[in-house]
């Protein structure tokens, strides 16, 4: 019989490489990780992985025990959901991920909600950058997160995951207030007004970072990065003080903008979703925060981008 342990090691390694790289996100030694996929070929019968210098590189056996593995995995989550519907009331800790915007905007109003209605359950909230969520909740460090996507840096489908749309925001381009501005409807255009100003960007390997050079390369040009910042706060008093410019979301800019920025509305969204392990949209806990989340979401977002 082959055991599930193993197979979710197998699945975390046809996803990132390395046994080093599964060790690290599971919390095992390398050696530990070895050992349980040698157990796994003796079980399986047949060779799993070839070696290929440092990394290794599933048989095409290996690949399809992996979607074995995922079909496995997502009726254990589903089989969890039900235990946890047949328990009087919800309890226990439910770990969420959620990126700093919404952990500010959404985040405590739904946690209030939840509250009211289940007392006893226990949410951890943990401040996650969406591009790390996959492997957060696939390791079981989280059981539902937020996670958001640009126009111009779509969210790749991952295996094991699951998500619900939650809410759009529209996209500004801040500047100095005595800046250069276009605002005419092409986007291109307004950004191209200040491809030779010192740009202001997420640090790299975000999304956000991601998102502001792949729109100037669509514009026509590569953006002169000054500064590199991850909150948006500190982003726009640095447009203020006439440090360059900056795309931000809507929640990223405050209610009482300062007035040495002018924000131009530009034609992209952010778009936010909830994420949990495939198979765990019916469990109690999860539905009931995303259900949390939802109503927690202000007027004026809940009706941009929803259904995407």
């Amino acid at each position: 019989m082959l055991d599930v342990r193993r197979l979710r090691l197998l699945r975390e390694l046809a996803r990132r490489g390395t046994i080093a790289a599964v060790a690290e996100a599971l919390a095992f030694s390398p050696s530990a990780v070895s050992q349980q996929l040698a157990v796994l070929e003796r079980e399986a019968g047949l060779p799993l992985l070839e070696r290929t210098g440092r990394r290794v590189r599933l048989t095409p056996a290996a690949q399809n025990l992996v979607g074995h593995a995922e079909a496995v995995l997502e009726r254990l989550e589903q089989a969890d959901a039900d235990l946890a519907e047949a328990r009087s009331g919800l309890a226990g800790v439910l770990r969420v991920g959620s990126f700093p915007t919404a952990t500010r905007a959404i985040v405590p109003a739904a946690l209030v909600r939840l509250a009211r209605r289940h007392p006893a359950l226990e949410p951890m909230v943990c401040e996650t950058d969406p591009a790390a969520v996959a492997h957060a909740l696939r390791a079981g460090d989280l059981d539902v997160a937020l996670i958001h996507e640009y126009d111009f840096v779509p969210a790749p489908p991952e295996p094991g995951l699951a998500t619900r749309p939650l809410y759009g925001e529209a996209m500004y381009l801040a500047a100095p207030a005595d800046a250069p501005r276009e605002t005419g409807p092409d986007q291109g255009a307004v950004l191209r007004t200040h491809q030779d100003t010192p740009w202001i960007t997420a640090t790299p390997g975000t999304l956000c970072h991601a998102m502001t050079v792949r729109a100037c390369q669509a514009a026509g040009f590569t953006p002169r990065i000054r500064h590199q910042v991850d909150e948006f706060d500190t982003v726009l008093a640095l447009v203020a003080a006439g440090q360059g410019v900056a795309v931000v979301p809507q929640l990223g800019v405050t209610r009482t903008p300062d007035p040495g920025i002018a924000l131009t509305r530009l034609h992209m969204e952010r778009r936010t979703k909830v994420a949990f392990r495939s198979g765990a949209a019916a469990h109690p806990a999860v539905a009931a925060f995303a259900a949390a989340l939802r109503a927690a979401v202000p007027p004026d977002l809940a009706g941009t981008g929803a259904g995407g």
